[in-house]
């Protein structure tokens, strides 16, 4: 199947393209940002060799829904999305801290957990707990936004404010946002049977000194869920949780002996297997967002993504 997994786009008044793990953003007149989201795959930081059909779309879109249902609380980027993989929004300064919410011991928190270690980013996580756990309140765990690619580090509130990356009066409302966001995102995950466990956003200044949300949120590359029917009763027989997220990629890595470390070889990605993520990727858009995912036309994705863009910046 047609996969998006790189753009050469050049638009009208066209000042610079970036590139990251998943999405490529094209600067207009330092004024407007198009973010195409392409159908790589990324994990443990890095890009996996196959595009996933679909997935650029279905990221792109349940971002778009879930900016719609949290602007009230948070202001964000998004001005349209004239194409199912591409977003528009206002130029932004972006912080360079990703702001981590952790609502149970998950993931990257268990991993640390099982070493013993009891403190992530600074933050004191109780004892007694077992993978998966709920934790007493959300804890935030900020990472470092890497530039060129690298690995995000684990950094403290303390460490942010002693660098300098965020000022403090920046940084208390970048807590807020992140903590009204992820209420948001827990309440809307409930209401389709879904439990968000942990998420991540970005946020970005623009040209006036306005916080805004940017990028994605609430998508399975940037959150966890787990199924709530069935949670507690698989936690008291110690059981895997059912979830939805890009796990399950990272779990198929990690069986077949990859963790993105130094000299690890990226395992074969068979059709079949990439078939059968891209259905993963369409089941966790229907769950997430609780209607039927329309697949858009993919015969010649890059022409379609032009014809709209050139449409939507010549208005």
């Amino acid at each position: 199947m047609n996969t998006i997994t790189t753009t050469n786009f050049n638009f009208p008044n066209q000042k610079s393209v970036y590139r990251g793990k998943v999405r490529e953003v094209y600067n207009i007149n330092d004024d407007l940002l198009v973010m195409v989201a392409t159908d790589r795959l990324s994990a443990f930081d890095v890009v996996l060799p196959e595009g996933i059909p679909y997935k650029g779309q279905i990221l792109n879109q349940i971002a778009t829904k879930f900016m719609e249902l949290t602007q009230d609380i948070v202001p964000n980027w998004l001005i349209a999305t004239p194409d199912p993989n591409v977003a528009v929004g206002h130029l932004c300064e972006p912080f360079k801290v990703e702001m981590v919410i952790r609502g149970y011991l998950s993931g990257h928190a268990a991993r640390e957990y099982a070493l013993g270690k009891r403190t992530i980013c600074g933050v004191t996580m109780p004892e007694g707990l077992k993978e998966n756990d709920k934790f007493p309140t959300p804890i935030i765990t900020p990472t470092t936004k890497a530039d060129n690619g690298s690995h995000d580090e684990d950094i403290s509130r303390e460490a942010i404010l002693a660098n300098k990356i965020v000022s403090e009066e920046d940084y208390l409302v970048l807590e807020k946002y992140t903590r009204d966001l992820y209420q948001r995102g827990t309440e809307i995950a409930a209401s389709r049977g879904l439990i968000l466990v942990d998420t991540k956003y970005e946020f970005g200044k623009t040209k006036e000194g306005k916080i805004v949300l940017i990028d994605e949120i609430h998508t399975p590359d940037s959150s966890r869920y787990f199924y709530a029917d069935g949670y507690q009763e698989r936690q008291n027989n110690n059981e895997e949780q059912k979830q939805l997220s890009k796990e399950f990629v990272r779990r198929w890595l990690i069986e077949n002996g990859f963790q993105g470390q130094e000299g690890q070889q990226i395992p074969h990605m068979s059709a079949e297997y990439i078939t059968s993520v891209s259905e993963r990727y369409i089941e966790l858009y229907e769950n997430i967002l609780g209607e039927k995912f329309v697949k858009a036309d993919i015969s010649n994705i890059d022409e379609r993504i032009e014809k709209n863009v050139l449409a939507f910046l010549n208005q």
